[in-house]
């Protein structure tokens, strides 16, 4: 259960606990705080919890279940009831509940389940008649498909769904289409050119097994050619002289190959200008190879990294690929290099702040310092962890212009008031998170601008926080740059007695211990990863054992770790005991409460003594690259928000908190933009997958 108390708390208990050894003076700039008194929402009774505990195992009473009818939860309460019984539900049973949801987000799930029990019932005509236009689910497609052709009525529509279902995708489909697909077939529509479409697809998505299914219905001669192109796919090889000399042979041995770099790009390197000879590769073909050769060969700093980028033709350069020749330079502290490398990127690329700071250093490490201090001053504009480095090589205020817009009581209210959000945050309250979303998504559907950033605000106020950070900013495909200043909202505060008590004891820095909980779990104290992590700070259940036992702190199973104050304890605790381990480092504490101390222990080895900014750019891992220099931006945030001021951000990387503290200025804001919608995105190349902690 969530404690409501305001998130907007933040007097100090403790002013000096900022870093090992820091001292703090006082603040010349009070710390920000919201203008707008919370509003909070009944939260669900005990009584509620209970018929909903008991509506999932299904001993909930019909007579009790009515009593709930008028309640904001009735209708999930009654689908809970009711999804259990779905194989023996009678069909007017459920279908007038459908009509008295008609439009809600619970009718929407509930015809979802509804739809497959009758499926599973063969009551084919009760799922024609409960069909909705709008259900895009594949395998429900497959449902009505087989519906109508149990009911007479796979006509020549029903023959163009159906081929329009098989040539979606190159990915497997459910077993509810196999039904389909046969009836296709044997209705002589489902030929060689339909199957090889469809193959083509699969070839690129490296689906191997999808390409032999497609090939079990082919005459004779071509599944044999598409079974040799299957297990191309899973091992190539540089045996394809027999093959016909066409595009798709050469679409397969290329992702062959493409798909063979990503294990072993030595391997897929030899093979290349074989297969590339015998089959006739295009320049598109060979970069489609070459492409993830130099990828994970980079990803590792192999020696070949430098040779292998410079074979990839520039035309065949994405945003990944340009990123990763500047760290290839960074890593041999070749500057020229990496400068160079830099300049190669277009003009959005290269005038993000990242870019923008890193282009400052190289200059200045190749001797440019007039060019560089017009790029850090270029940099120094964003509210982000290079923008932040760059104030400091100029010795500057943080750039920070806050948005606090004052919002009207009523409206305020009124939201709060809006059934979809009522249920929204009471589901949020049971732990439902998913039902909750679709009620927060059927709100935001009917809301304006300003009143979703309302919303946002009214969920804070009842615990939902995360909601400062899916809800703005980038919603729905459109983007609203002038909300990136609502840092009351994108970076709420919670618990924060308990952090700072915590951060004293384990002498931390408290803004950085509210941006870890930032990052990891949005101030979410139920949050639970596919790993097992739990809680604010995402504890493993096995650490918490451990750290529990090292500081003699009472040890009461993983479930303890959806505690808040239990969770921020041995959380801060672990951050203690990796400061003593890595030599009070921050930026390498955070690598490797990210990533793990494997993969910290290889990259202080490959580059021990590397400026910790170069060190943090060159992190292998895509995830903890960018996980670093979010946690260290956050902090900075979070000390604004707690002290109005900050320790510099250069000092806070090595764990330094003495020395003055930067203040923040903010120059005449850009009038606010209205949404912006990017244009479709190109084909993706290949690029290196994101490897996860736990």
């Amino acid at each position: 259960m969530h404690k409501l108390a305001s998130s907007f708390m933040v007097a100090l208990a403790c002013g000096t606990c900022l870093l090992p050894g820091s001292t703090r003076a006082q603040s010349a700039t009070p710390p920000p705080r919201s203008a707008n008194p919370p509003i909070l929402v009944a939260t669900p009774s005990m009584a509620v919890r209970e018929a909903f505990e008991a509506a999932n195992r299904g001993t909930l009473d019909d007579t009790l279940l009515d009593s709930y009818s008028r309640h904001p939860l009735g209708g999930w309460l009654e689908y809970t009831a009711l999804r259990k019984r779905m194989d023996t539900l009678p069909i007017p049973r459920g279908n007038a509940f459908l009509a008295r949801h008609r439009g809600e987000p619970v009718a929407r799930a509930f015809r979802n389940d509804w739809l497959a029990a009758l499926a599973a019932r063969s009551e084919w005509t009760a799922l024609l008649a409960n069909w909705d236009a709008g259900i895009d689910d594949p395998g429900l497609r497959c449902l009505r498909l087989q519906a109508l052709q149990a009911t007479g009525r796979a006509d020549a529509v029903w023959t163009s769904d159906a081929q329009a279902l098989w040539r979606g995708t190159g990915k497997s489909l459910p077993a509810s289409c196999d039904a389909p697909f046969a009836h296709l077939a044997t209705q002589g529509a489902l030929d060689d050119a339909l199957r090889w479409e469809r193959f083509d697809k699969a070839v690129a998505e490296g689906q191997s097994g999808v390409m032999r299914a497609i090939a079990r219905g082919m005459s004779a001669d071509a599944a044999t050619q598409a079974n040799a192109y299957a297990a191309y796919i899973d091992k190539a090889s540089v045996d394809v002289g027999t093959w016909p000399k066409n595009a798709r042979s050469r679409l397969v041995a290329s992702w062959g190959l493409a798909r063979l770099a990503k294990a072993s790009p030595d391997q897929a390197e030899a093979l290349l200008p074989g297969v590339a000879q015998a089959l006739g590769f295009n320049g598109e073909e060979r970069a489609r190879v070459l492409v993830p050769i130099a990828l994970w060969t980079v990803a590792s700093y192999g020696p070949a990294s430098a040779r292998r980028l410079a074979a990839v033709p520039e035309s065949a350069y994405d945003a990944s690929l340009h990123e990763w020749r500047v760290r290839e330079a960074l890593a041999r502290s070749d500057w020229r290099s990496a400068l160079a490398a830099i300049r190669k990127m277009d003009d959005t690329q290269r005038n993000d702040s990242r870019w923008t700071y890193l282009a400052a250093r190289t200059s200045e490490l190749t001797g440019d310092t007039a060019g560089a201090k017009v790029l850090y001053r270029q940099a120094a504009k964003k509210s982000d962890f290079h923008g932040f480095l760059a104030a400091d090589k100029l010795d500057q205020a943080y750039a920070l212009c806050p948005w606090q817009p004052v919002v009207a009581h009523a409206a305020k209210q009124a939201i709060a008031r809006d059934p979809s959000i009522v249920r929204a945050l009471q589901l949020f309250a049971l732990d439902r998170k998913g039902w909750a979303q679709r009620e927060w998504a059927d709100a935001l559907s009917r809301f304006s601008d300003e009143q979703r950033r309302i919303a946002v605000e009214v969920a804070q106020d009842n615990g939902w926080f995360d909601r400062g950070v899916f809800a703005l900013v980038n919603v729905d495909g459109k983007r609203y740059p002038e909300e990136q200043r609502l840092y009351l909202l994108r970076f709420p505060l919670h618990h924060d007695a308990t952090i700072r008590r915590e951060a004293a004891k384990n002498r931390l820095d408290p803004a950085w211990v509210a941006a870890e909980i930032r990052a990891e779990s949005v101030f979410d104290p139920n949050a639970r990863s596919s790993a097992d992590a739990r809680g604010l700070m995402q504890v493993l259940p096995a650490t918490g054992a451990g750290v529990a036992a090292k500081i003699g702190m009472s040890w009461k199973g993983g479930d303890s770790l959806f505690d808040p104050d239990t969770n921020i304890a041995l959380g801060t605790a672990y951050l203690r005991q990796l400061m003593d381990k890595y030599g009070g480092k921050p930026y390498q504490v955070i690598a490797g409460y990210n990533a793990g101390p494997a993969p910290l222990g290889r990259w202080i080895s490959q580059r021990p003594t590397m400026d910790p900014d170069f060190w943090i750019e060159t992190i292998s891992y895509k995830e903890t690259r960018e996980y670093v220099a979010r946690v260290l931006s956050f902090s900075t945030l979070y000390d604004w928000r707690l002290n109005g001021d900050a320790v510099r951000l250069s000092d806070r990387l090595l764990g330094n908190g003495n020395g003055p503290r930067k203040a923040f200025a903010c120059a005449t804001p850009e009038a606010p933009k209205p949404a912006q919608t990017p244009a479709p995105a190109a084909p993706k190349k290949p690029t290196l997958k994101d490897r996860r902690r736990h």
